[in-house]
């Protein structure tokens, strides 16, 4: 059976965070909340200092990790990935625990005990996650192809090298069903870059990899960069934009059925093939999936010929976050008026720290993209405007305009997700009744609590 809600397994760690809140749950009301993970914890324990000239040990913090795998330990036996909770305990010790268990309804707060998004539509993916590649007429491999000269550059740079078969790159196309590329064949053909065949011997790995101009990755480990290569969660990505431009060599994706996964920059960064190039691009582009960004690709080389020729390059081109028209950061640091931001192709709005009157909606209302609105606290100066977002897909609010519209019964029906955006001293419980009475609204799982009750004795 779980001990995941038992008092024992929880005990120590409520030992510790007494002493360390001592003053705080003396208060009537008063708790401390906190989340825990099978490999991660946010939890307000108190530091023990370190004797003065000595580094902080990992004995100087065993009590904690002690209390910590104890629950870990219990999540791990109940096949729970995580679980945030709230305490009171006051002076006389008598212990009142809640423990909110996940719900597949809505994502695990980051760093506190709150909750993350709320998914009101199950699968539903914010949009940039569901724009698939266009297709480009005319788009056709560069005029530096040549497969000739790249065979011979490369059986000259490795002459070592163990070659692919044409069964294996058969394999390949067969597994991936979609036809490698004439280059990505002839490089394959020189050299499959099996690990194995170097005999853990690093120099002949560097070897290939100057070659070519990347870390080549093994011809079995080719794989499609599609959109499931780049998770999110909801609150991230719904601020994100995916938009091609006419002159763009590589189209604005998440992923892409026609990215081909052939090595790595060194630096986590994925180096593929591009069969679906932008309406300035090739069909055989080298790009690169920074795993810094959610959305897009780098063109390294406008094939593998011309990186051949230059191994030396730099993919970076340092484009930075996408601004208006499509998305607007209205703050007292950016754009500072509703107005500025209103476009026909505003997607995203989001309204920050203001040292100002609270916006009207009304420059917006009406735009047939804005898919996203996030509100910092007092920035509105009236929720009941939002529903005249029509096209509105995601939706965070502060504790109190979400309360507004619930009142209101004025919640957006076209959402498809939503988050409260809650900081660390706000009540936990509150914000989950809160979440729950959103997720209500789309009939879907609420976050489940428990009521733990315990006794720690009360204080010396």
């Amino acid at each position: 059976m779980s001990t995941l809600h038992d008092f024992a397994t929880w005990e120590p760690l409520l030992r510790l965070l007494r002493a360390a809140h001592t003053a705080t749950l003396a208060v009537p009301g008063g708790n401390v909340a906190g989340s825990i993970g099978q490999g991660s914890w946010s939890v307000p324990v108190q530091q023990r200092r370190p004797q003065p000239g000595r580094a902080l040990l990992v004995s100087d913090m065993q009590a904690e990790f002690d209390a910590i795998e104890r629950v870990q330990n219990a999540l791990a036996a109940a096949d729970v990935a995580h679980i945030a909770f709230t305490v009171e305990i006051p002076p006389n010790g008598q212990v009142v625990l809640h423990l909110f268990d996940p719900s597949p309804a809505a994502d695990p707060g980051i760093g506190n005990a709150h909750p993350g998004a709320l998914l009101l539509v199950e699968g539903a993916m914010p949009e940039p996650w569901r724009r698939l590649p266009e297709t480009v007429p005319g788009a056709r491999p560069a005029p530096s192809v040549d497969l000739a000269l790249l065979e011979r550059t490369l059986r000259e740079r490795i002459p070592e090298a163990i070659g692919a078969t044409e069964a294996e790159i058969a394999a390949v196309d067969a597994r991936l069903g979609v036809a490698l590329p004439e280059e990505i064949k002839v490089l394959y053909r020189v050299t499959r870059a099996r690990w194995a065949d170097w005999d853990d011997d690093y120099e002949a790995a560097q070897r290939v990899f100057d070659a070519v101009g990347f870390e080549l990755g093994s011809l079995d480990d080719v794989s499609v960069a599609d959109r499931s290569c780049r998770p999110f969660r909801w609150e991230h990505a719904a601020m994100e934009t995916a938009v091609t431009g006419p002159d763009a060599a590589v189209q604005d994706l998440v992923g892409s059925p026609g990215w081909i996964v052939i090595g790595d920059t060194g630096g986590g960064d994925q180096v593929a093939v591009d069969l679906t190039p932008g309406p300035c691009g090739h069909i055989g582009q080298i790009v690169v999936l920074d795993h810094e960004r959610s959305v897009g690709a780098e063109l390294f080389a406008e094939s593998l010929t011309d990186l051949v020729r230059d191994p030396e390059r730099d993919w970076y081109s340092g484009r930075g976050q996408r601004g208006l028209p499509q998305v607007a950061w209205v703050n007292h640091q950016s754009v500072r008026s509703i107005e500025a931001a209103a476009h026909p192709e505003l997607e995203v709005l989001s309204l920050g720290v203001w040292d100002g009157e609270p916006f009207s909606l009304a420059p917006v209302i009406g735009l047939p993209r804005l898919r996203t609105l996030s509100g910092y606290p007092g920035t509105l100066a009236d929720p009941l405007e939002i529903p005249g977002l029509k096209a509105l897909e995601f939706l965070e609010l502060p504790p109190e305009d979400w309360r507004v519209l619930l009142d209101a019964d004025a919640v957006p029906r076209s959402l498809s997700a939503a988050a409260i955006r809650a900081y660390g001293d706000r009540d936990t419980r509150t914000i989950v009744a809160l979440a729950n009475e959103i997720l209500a609204l789309w009939d879907r799982p609420p976050i489940p609590e428990t009521i733990v009750n315990g006794d720690l004795g009360p204080l010396p």
